[in-house]
């Protein structure tokens, strides 16, 4: 099979750049390279980054049936269970996605709005004028219990508490490059005892799985405690054929959940904060048109602003809270703009690279 150029140095080379440093080395092979390049990273098979808008399209709007993209996945399969609709490919997929979906769309997200303003004014209450903080911290602090009180529905009492220290613990062990490449390399994930990164990773995730199905479990057995968060939500919902959710396929998605909004998030607003810090007249011109509202505005009055909304939208251009969406893996040969692809070839749309293109953003 004849795919697009790349790297010729080893596989385990470039899969240590990758891990170091992942957007300097998609900047240096797209300078040379262009917009469809080839990465041999080891343990992984041949991975086709793709940057041109038009082909990006040409993914996103092709049959998805012609994909398998669970199967690209995987590597997050030992964070967040074999349930996730991460790793799901076709009807499964497509059932657990409209299971999943709705507690995030119009009036259920305004509902969230107070408790996100509350939990924020919260954290910022304990900074001091004139003390530097790290943002980045604070910010995780954020969306740790946005995540734990709108998505898990906990709020105090004794599970709440065991489960903070416990996901702060388990998180922070995928947080760096160093860490975070015992998911890269297979032989490190064994359990070696009690000073075993790996071991201590999955013991902090099988805590977390057993607080999550002692919640789920107490929730059926008492349905006054269903509530509005996104667990209850999901709970009630039911499948075409009238089936909820399993305890497991609930508990996988809330772990989905969390690390797909909980790292992600905290690094967008820090980068918002840094870049705000950086440019006065943007920091200016902000601080203007939040004041226009007057004090204690509506959070969704917040939300609409049109130049909040444009230092997010430039901030997220910037650095995405992801480098690439979720590969795709072709089921059959097929064409992506002029390039010829086998079957079992895995696609990349890099998100980064379109952003960081002089023709659409000069």
């Amino acid at each position: 099979m004849t795919l697009p150029d790349g790297p010729k140095i080893s596989p385990l080379v470039q899969l240590l750049k990758w891990i170091a440093d992942p957007i300097d080395y998609l900047d240096i092979c797209a300078q040379s390279y262009g917009d469809t390049f080839t990465l041999q990273l080891r343990n992984f098979e041949p991975l086709v980054f793709l940057s041109h808008p038009q082909a990006i399209q040409e993914i996103f709007t092709a049959d998805p049936k012609l994909f398998d993209s669970g199967r690209a996945n995987r590597i997050v399969k030992p964070l967040v269970g074999e349930n996730s609709l991460l790793l799901l490919d076709g009807d499964r997929h497509t059932s657990q996605r409209r299971l999943i979906m709705p507690p995030f769309h119009g009036e259920r997200m305004h509902s969230y709005s107070q408790l996100i303003c509350a939990i924020a004014q919260q954290v910022a209450s304990h900074w001091k004028i004139g003390q530097p903080i790290c943002v980045r911290d604070a910010m995780q602090d954020i969306t740790l219990q946005v995540i734990v009180q709108a998505v898990f529905g906990l709020r105090e009492g004794a599970r709440y508490q065991q489960i903070i220290p416990l996901l702060t613990s388990m998180l922070n062990m995928t947080d760096s490059p160093l860490s975070s490449s015992i998911l890269f390399f297979r032989f490190l994930q064994k359990d070696f005892g009690a000073w075993s990164p790996w071991g201590q990773m999955m013991r902090r995730k099988q805590q977390i799985d057993n607080l999550l199905l002692a919640e789920i479990n107490e929730r059926r057995e008492q349905p006054e405690r269903i509530g509005n968060d996104v667990l209850s939500l999901m709970m009630s919902a039911c499948d075409e054929q009238g089936q909820p959710m399993t305890d497991e396929e609930l508990k996988d998605e809330l772990m989905t959940l969390l690390f797909a909004g909980h790292e992600t998030t905290a690094t967008a607003l820090a980068w918002a904060f840094y870049w705000i810090h950086k440019l006065p007249s943007v920091q200016e011109k902000l601080w203007q048109e939040l004041q226009s509202l007057g004090d204690n505005p509506e959070p969704m009055a917040i939300a609409r602003l049109p130049y909040l909304t444009a230092v997010c939208q430039e901030t997220l251009r910037i650095y995405p809270v992801v480098f690439f969406a979720f590969p795709r893996v072709t089921k059959v040969p097929m064409e992506i703009m002029g390039h010829q692809f086998e079957a079992n070839t895995s696609l990349f749309p890099c998100i980064y690279l379109t952003h960081h293109r002089e023709d659409l953003y000069p």
